[in-house]
């Protein structure tokens, strides 16, 4: 089975007054069809940037240096300018990380969720009637305020007419999500989409994406910085540091016995709500300065089990079972 999404070798930089900041050096990881993916990692280790990569819409100063971004086979590096436009809000979607900034101040919210719909529909009958039953161009409205109910918008009729402005916060993020499922794509980048929501809405929002995965097979990949919603909601998990991959796998066994001594850290500095005496361990010194990374692996300088040969090369990734690990202890098949 083809993968909806294939990346390969992502290389994603930005050029500086002081020099050139590699924010993605060398990334690769895959999305199957109806498979939900994580990605996960400490601030600044490039996820954002991945995925605004994936859709090619990284501006200057940035740029793609290197790699190839296949969806469902075509590399999207390769599309038009009009294709990359029919395939965002379309078959790709995005629910980005800050919602305000995605919705016009001059328009109502839901005559732009309403534009999205319409403008990405094929033909006289939309698919999304699959989930709200809906048949008609006139419909659209309808569809919209189906949708934002769905995502726990009080009284949706009421808040189509209202501006960006007059949503909270939270509202606003809300419809960012409604937005991207509106027109049932096959990919979704979800970027913090349930950050700053309260546990009910956040419950929701996690069933309405495991819905639309169960009945349209559709491919997620989930940025999140929270290991808790990626153990309930992800497939498999992909974990980033200083612009690299450290370690790729199923989401229960990385999870439950990480390879990488980074997973291992990240795993350890997270509270245990289960485990209230036990004493948070915090990551020791520094991410490397991305205008001046090492040439050896990006944790050496932070990780308790470092080898000399770490500073030299950031090691390959190593197949370990079912998972992949960018680490020489893989290699050697100790921990």
């Amino acid at each position: 089975m083809m993968s909806v999404l294939q990346v390969d070798g992502l290389h994603t930089y930005f050029d500086t007054e002081n020099g050139i900041v590699r924010a993605v050096e060398g990334v690769d990881f895959s999305i199957e069809p109806g498979e939900i993916v994580g990605l996960v990692g400490e601030s600044g280790s490039g996820k954002s940037v991945t995925a605004s990569s994936i859709m090619n819409l990284v501006e200057r100063p940035g740029r793609i240096a290197e790699g190839t971004v296949r969806y469902d086979g075509q590399d999207v590096f390769d599309l038009s300018k009009s294709e990359l436009q029919d395939l965002r809000g379309g078959e790709i979607s995005m629910v980005f990380q800050d919602p305000m900034n995605a919705f016009n101040p001059t328009q109502t919210v839901g005559r732009q969720l309403h534009d999205v719909l319409r403008t990405h529909r094929n033909g006289a009958v939309h698919p999304v009637k699959r989930i709200l039953g809906l048949d008609h161009d006139e419909d659209c409205k309808e569809a919209v305020v189906e949708m934002l109910d769905a995502v726990g918008i009080p009284n949706p009729e009421a808040r189509y007419s209202d501006y960006p402005h007059e949503f909270s916060g939270g509202m606003i993020q809300r419809a960012m999500v409604g937005m991207a499922l509106l027109c049932d794509p096959k990919l979704v980048l979800a970027d913090e989409p349930t950050t700053g929501l309260d546990v009910s809405i956040e419950r929701q929002i996690l069933e309405l994406f495991n819905d639309l995965v169960e009945e349209l097979n559709t491919a997620v990949l989930w940025i999140t910085h929270d290991l808790s919603v990626v153990a309930k909601l992800c497939d498999r998990v992909v974990v980033m540091y200083a612009g690299k991959v450290m370690e790729v796998g199923p989401t229960d066994v990385v999870l439950s016995d990480p390879a990488n001594p980074y997973t291992e850290a990240l795993l350890d500095s997270i509270p245990r709500y289960d485990r209230p005496d036990e004493e948070i361990r915090v990551i020791e010194g520094d991410v490397p300065d991305p205008l001046n990374r090492p040439d050896g692996c990006r944790f050496a300088d932070r990780c308790p089990k470092v080898h000399e040969r770490c500073h030299d090369a950031h090691p390959p990734q190593y197949e370990l079972g079912d998972r992949e690990v960018a680490c020489y202890l893989a290699e050697e098949g100790t921990k």
